[in-house]
């Protein structure tokens, strides 16, 4: 198995990159001031999120800004997660026209992202979904309908089956949203990319509030559809995701597909620097790489944080207290490796000594954030009437990799 940095990188569609250039073009946004739009953005998204407002994307530089270097970005994370998915279509679901919902859509990047990949894979399916894309701000959604129809132009089929509607996303059943979202439904997929943590940014306990708007959507779920929640990967914002994934799991309202393998108490909140984030290759597109150098920015890796959350008990992989995901990078330490795990049992760090390595754990070598992995036993020694916080792989304990990213 390959281990995360030889991997083969993620990347975007010929299709998408001649799409967003075009679009670029005819905005006339470049040089010096697309790079400070770009710039003014990263710092609204991190360092300066109080100040974030609502329709950002209102102003025709943030809207530019974000088109050339975020929307590609989170497009490909989307893509990354419905590579998870694919293997979970049952034929019940291929037998009919795929429902989406992109709720705070912006400039439609979970559609774009979907029509982009379902045209690689199936084209004849590509050409048959129906998508209904909400959003705050009516300038984004005329970008989303601008974006859908040149793609739709780029490779030659119908532009079709794709609807906006403007709402508020903190009650999204109400008004013509809410009528809208009912006629729409049941979906095979309800996609939420980097809105849940725009939503109730003043409210007095915002995770609760966020996990109230995820139960309303859930019943409009068909019985094998998914609801795909992408977060950005800070502390703060994927935090807040990890309470309100523990909010709907204490109802009893859903079960999640991945990234968890158990339905318990997330355990990075026992401690507050604690936080789940991914990080997957990803080759950089020449337009984002020239951004990149203009303004001092890295952008080699997709990191994010996600829920996919299902209603039919359908898990990525068997669960067992054997079974882990790896939530951080393997490290090597003087004579020995370590990772951080999580499963049903917690979060334990495990290692394996070198001088303990062999062919029964020789697959520890390639864990990688995100990898599904198989231990056979941990071993917890004990010294001074003390048990090491540290579990340990012995020479004849076998190591699997059950997926990779």
């Amino acid at each position: 198995m390959q281990p995360f940095n030889e991997k083969k990188p993620t990347c975007l569609s010929p299709e998408i990159q001649k799409v967003l250039s075009k679009d670029l073009r005819e905005r006339n946004l470049l040089g010096d001031v697309l790079a400070q739009a770009v710039v003014n953005l990263s710092r609204l998204f991190t360092t300066a999120r109080p100040s974030l407002p609502p329709r950002y994307l209102d102003d025709p530089a943030h809207a530019a800004g974000y088109l050339s270097y975020f929307l590609p970005v989170n497009l490909s994370k989307i893509q990354v997660l419905l590579d998870e998915l694919s293997s979970d279509n049952s034929q019940e679901t291929l037998d009919r026209p795929m429902a989406v919902l992109d709720l705070g859509c912006g400039p439609g990047t979970g559609a774009l992202a979907l029509l982009d990949w379902l045209w690689h894979r199936s084209p004849e399916r590509a050409q048959s979904i129906s998508v209904l894309a909400a959003d705050a701000s009516h300038a984004s959604l005329q970008d989303a309908k601008r974006l859908w129809g040149a793609y739709c132009q780029e490779v030659g089929i119908p532009d079709q089956g794709f609807r906006c509607v403007e709402g508020n996303l903190e009650h999204p059943l109400k008004g013509d949203l809410g009528k809208q979202i009912v006629r729409g439904g049941p979906y095979d997929l309800i996609i939420m990319a980097n809105c849940l943590n725009e939503l109730f940014a003043v409210a007095a306990d915002p995770p609760v509030d966020r996990a109230g708007v995820v139960g309303q959507l859930l019943p409009f779920l068909a019985p094998h559809g998914t609801i795909m929640i992408v977060e950005p990967a800070l502390r703060q914002t994927a935090r807040a995701l990890h309470q309100m994934r523990d909010h709907l799991l204490k109802q009893c309202l859903c079960t999640v597909y991945s990234p968890c393998l158990h339905e318990r108490a997330c355990p990075a909140l026992e401690h507050p620097d604690d936080w789940c984030h991914e990080e997957r290759p990803w080759q950089t597109p020449p337009a984002i790489a020239v951004l990149d150098r203009e303004v001092g920015f890295i952008k080699d890796a997709l990191k994010f944080s996600y829920l996919l959350l299902r209603t039919d008990g359908r898990t990525i992989v068997t669960r067992s207290p054997q079974t882990f995901r790896v939530v951080s990078e393997l490290r090597e330490l003087k004579g020995e490796k370590r990772a951080w795990l999580c499963n049903e049992t917690g979060r334990p760090e495990v290692g394996r000594l070198d001088r303990k390595a062999s062919a029964h754990n020789a697959a520890l070598d390639s864990w990688h954030r995100g990898a599904i992995v198989e231990i056979e036993r941990i071993v917890r020694k004990e010294r001074e009437g003390k048990v090491s916080p540290v579990g340990r792989i012995e020479s004849d304990a076998a190591v699997e990799i059950v997926r990779p990213v």
